[in-house]
């Protein structure tokens, strides 16, 4: 059993996979907290000159400390990594919620876009535009809040300078004015990207979509969007005063506070006191100081013989949010989360090839390296790519979970391939009779 250290921190298992890193699930040895270590290499990060745009990202995050967006921390440094240590947010994306309920109901909708809209203004209060707001941005912590993740993109006010020109963000959710490549309010972009995020929680499909850029941007700059008829009056009113796209004319935050849908039930977000912030270490972190550099440290016990990691207790509690482990045998309440898996009762091998046969039936590219999968293909629209990561834990004796997780291209396109994949693997996956007695079974194995 391979066991990974990284200072105070204990590694586990990945549970998340980009381009430039890997977010993994750790705990705090001195306190027992939970936390999301992203990793990026040194190397990947020099050689895609992304030196600064890293430095920004940190910065940023050190700068938004609210309840509603995900908190970093700390930052630390091996000689050849950088850690982000980031706040465990156990609720998954809103967009798999959306996904799986069709649509929310108005009153919830609200409730998400009220703190969606706290958070945004707090932001622009401290300089910062996300550039990239969307639902797969949004995720939901255990009590069903909503956090805002991934700054990867966003920009800091700069002195002296009104607008900003890079043309960035997730094309469906982004503003007229930052497509026609004359500059942009940040603010006003923002706005737009809520109003989208509004739209979509409401009506469970987007305003603009369409299968070819060129026509989806059309769209997007005339602002070519109808309302269903399960809009309230209120709703359609204000979504159209933020779906404007004249950034001069459209209705900024402290419209949308003030207006008489959104106010409805309005509870203003407390937070304490404004945390100092010291950006002093971030440049440490990128240099060679020695004595900055954190201690990395894998054990692995001698009895390991290349079998899939052993997934432990409290690995697995963390797995299901908590003491309820529902969330690991029955895949409808596990369809709402973003961490796909399932269980089976076959050997490793065995859910390895026949994982291997089905993704190439599908047309996937199979790369493997022990019980660690990676199936690469193109996404629905045939624009991007869609990559899906597969890895194989043991959790008790003959008893193994299959964990399925997106590394590239749409959550709508990972929801569709994760429900069909399923269903070609039904000779492997075990649906247990008795929940109860099968939970029980499962937690006595793993504490022997």
């Amino acid at each position: 059993m391979v066991k990974r250290k990284v200072g105070k921190y204990e590694v586990g298992r990945t549970i998340g996979e980009g381009t430039f890193a890997k977010v993994k699930f750790a705990q705090n040895m001195d306190t027992g907290e939970s936390v999301a270590m992203k990793i990026l290499a040194k190397s990947s990060i020099l050689k895609h000159k992304m030196v600064n745009q890293i430095k920004r990202e940190i910065s940023i995050m050190k700068i938004v400390r609210h309840p509603n967006i995900v908190r970093l921390h700390e930052v630390l440094a091996s000689h050849t990594k950088i850690y982000i240590i980031l706040e465990f947010i156990t609720g998954g994306e809103l967009f798999d919620k959306i996904v799986h309920q069709g649509r929310l109901q108005e009153a919830e909708s609200r409730k998400y876009f009220q703190q969606l809209i706290d958070a945004v203004d707090y932001c622009h209060s401290k300089g910062v535009y996300h550039r990239d707001l969307k639902p797969e941005n949004l995720l939901l912590d255990s009590r069903g809040n909503l956090k805002i993740s991934d700054f990867g993109l966003s920009a800091l006010r700069q002195q002296g300078v009104g607008l900003l020109h890079t043309t960035c963000g997730t094309p469906n959710y982004v503003a007229p004015e930052v497509l026609s490549h004359q500059g942009y309010d940040g603010s006003a972009a923002d706005v737009w990207s809520c109003g989208v995020i509004l739209f979509v929680l409401m009506a469970g499909y987007l305003p603009f979509d369409e299968a070819d850029l060129p026509t989806l941007y059309r769209k997007v700059s005339a602002a070519e969007f109808s309302c269903p008829p399960w809009f309230s009056f209120g709703a359609k009113t204000l979504i159209h005063k933020i779906l404007d796209p004249n950034p001069n004319t459209r209705i900024r935050i402290e419209g949308i506070r003030k207006d008489e849908w959104f106010r409805k039930t309005y509870m203003p977000i407390r937070h304490g006191e404004e945390e100092e912030v010291n950006l002093d270490d971030i440049d440490a972190v990128f240099g060679d100081i020695e004595d900055q550099f954190v201690t990395e440290h894998t054990q692995e016990s001698q009895d390991n013989d290349g079998g899939p990691l052993i997934m432990n207790a409290f690995e697995m509690i963390t797995l299901s949010q908590g003491l309820n482990l529902s969330a690991l045998f029955d895949r409808r309440q596990d369809y709402i989360k973003r961490q796909t898996r399932f269980v089976s009762r076959q050997p490793a091998k065995t859910i390895i090839s026949t994982i291997e046969v089905v993704a190439e039936s599908l047309g996937f590219k199979v790369h493997s390296r022990g019980y660690k999968m990676r199936l690469e293909g193109v996404s629905s629209n045939k624009m991007g790519q869609f990559a899906v990561v597969l890895e194989v834990y043991e959790v008790a004796p003959s008893l193994f979970m299959v964990d399925v997780r997106k590394a590239a291209g749409n959550t709508l396109d990972y929801h569709k391939f994760y429900k069909n994949f399923c269903s070609k693997l039904a000779t492997i996956i075990w649906k247990p009779m008795e929940g109860s007695a099968a939970k029980s079974t499962v937690l006595r194995s793993m504490t022997r």
